[in-house]
């Protein structure tokens, strides 16, 4: 469960209200709306219930959650965030534009349109939902990331797992839902050198107006397709440290202040930067991004040669694993024969947990050796494709089984050595940080010393 009270964190309080409020306002008295203050950051009685909603909107059985539990994981949260600044953990704009957009898309999926999001809580704008959901979003990053920092030493032997699994009793295993492995076939869309050439163009044409007196800023608003930094005229501030990809930093870094790079490509698309100013190992630049765009044609032509691939999959003229070596486009399944693997590198996918809702979609009432129709996929950089995948084999629910499935309670086990890591981290850090709890949750059982009286 308390796995899952941090996912709710993660994933869903950055779109509940979010209200800041500096730790001085806090008295021993209690101020109206207030349950808790870690450091410079506070807790409200709405946290709370939001919490609780968005709990039950994801079907769990809140008969079983307390508000004590509840405040507890978010004092949680706000321990990790405050520590997370005293230790300078660098957050850029971009990663919480970018973080935020793909809540804001799962929103849009469920509300049916981004209207109906801003409509739903109660916002003037689309700028006003987003300027509502930054901070709240880039504190749960924080905390996250102060998290990675505490447990990315931790390792575990296979030994220490053997341990760890010989002492779950055996009636208490835990289950493992159905599982599937698949592969996948890709067809992208053909982007000509020609259509490449117009995005240059156009990059070379806004750079030419800009060193002529234009603004970049308002070319930003004009022509860019980051929705990350839009809002901010493009603008960034990095070091070489900044988790953006290779080639961006190696132009940024190439430049003098207030240089106009020629434009450039990157994974995202093709770029042009302006360095405003150097302020020591950091650059404060601003950049515009324009995406090449297949043709519809060039999508049409895509669909057809992965419809007339599947028919020859069907027809038996050639196995799914020899089209995908043959023919996808994706470069990192098509030498496996299109195996499709998670993060872990474990090929077992439980169904009921698949994060990629659009292929859930695709494969859930699949059996063995289907296909499934070919669809538009859009990646999180924008660029679509179409795929097809196969179900290759079913694991049914099963107790989990050392041998069967080892990754997973491989990760169960790190899992648990992590989490005793970062609890004693609490625990110390408890101590040495100003803590106020309301009144009304002085009798909670914390699993930590929230109150330090025990």
């Amino acid at each position: 469960m308390k796995l899952f009270l941090k996912n709710i964190l993660m994933t869903v309080l950055a779109v509940v209200s979010f209200v800041s409020v500096q730790a001085q306002q806090a008295t021993k008295k209690r101020i109206d709306g207030v349950v808790g203050v870690v450091g410079n950051y506070v807790i409200l009685d709405s946290d709370i219930n939001n919490t609780l909603i968005q709990a039950k909107a994801t079907g769990y059985d809140t008969a079983k959650l307390t508000r004590c539990e509840l405040l507890g994981t978010l004092l949680e949260n706000k321990l990790f965030t405050h520590q997370a600044i005293q230790d300078s953990i660098v957050l850029t704009d971009e990663e919480v534009n970018s973080y935020m957009d793909g809540q804001i898309d799962r929103m849009v999926e469920q509300a049916g349109s981004i209207d109906n999001v801003v409509q739903f809580y109660n916002k003037k704008s689309y700028e006003e939902l987003r300027e509502t959901f930054f901070d709240i979003t880039k504190e749960n990053l924080l905390a996250s990331r102060m998290q990675d920092k505490l447990i990315k030493e931790v390792t575990i032997t296979p030994e220490e797992i053997r341990q760890f699994y010989n002492k779950i009793p055996k009636d208490s295993l835990p289950m493992v839902g159905d599982q599937i492995e698949m592969a996948e076939i890709v067809i992208k869309p053909e982007i000509t050198k020609e259509q490449r050439q117009a995005v240059i163009d156009k990059l070379n044409e806004i750079r030419q107006d800009v060193i002529d007196g234009s603004s970049f800023a308002s070319k930003v608003y004009m022509y860019s397709e980051d929705k990350g930094s839009i809002q901010t005229g493009g603008l960034y501030t990095i070091d070489k440290k900044t988790q953006f990809v290779k080639e961006f930093k190696d132009v940024a870094f190439s430049l003098r202040e207030g240089e106009i790079s020629k434009p450039f490509e990157t994974e995202h698309g093709y770029h042009i930067i302006l360095l405003e100013k150097i302020k020591g190992k950091d650059l404060e630049l601003r950049h515009i991004l324009i995406k090449p765009k297949p043709t519809a044609e060039a999508l049409e032509k895509a669909k057809t040669t992965l419809d007339e691939l599947r028919i020859r999959i069907l027809n038996k003229e050639i196995t799914f694993a020899d089209a995908a070596r043959q023919y996808s486009e994706q470069k990192e399944t098509k030498q496996s024969g299109g195996i499709l693997l998670d993060r872990s590198g474990e090929s077992r996918f439980e169904l009921n947990k698949m994060e990629d809702r659009m292929l859930y979609e695709m494969v859930s009432n699949l059996k063995v050796g289907e296909i499934s129709n070919n669809t538009l996929v859009t990646d999180p950089t924008d660029k679509q494709y179409y795929r097809i995948v196969q179900i290759t084999n079913k694991i049914p629910q099963h107790l989990a089984d050392f041998s069967k499935d080892y990754m997973q309670i491989r990760y169960v086990a790190l899992k648990s050595k992590q989490n005793e890591v970062i609890g004693k981290w609490i625990a110390d850090h408890i101590k040495d940080t100003y803590i106020y709890i309301n009144d009304d949750y002085q009798n909670c059982n914390f699993k930590s010393n929230w109150l330090k009286n025990r």
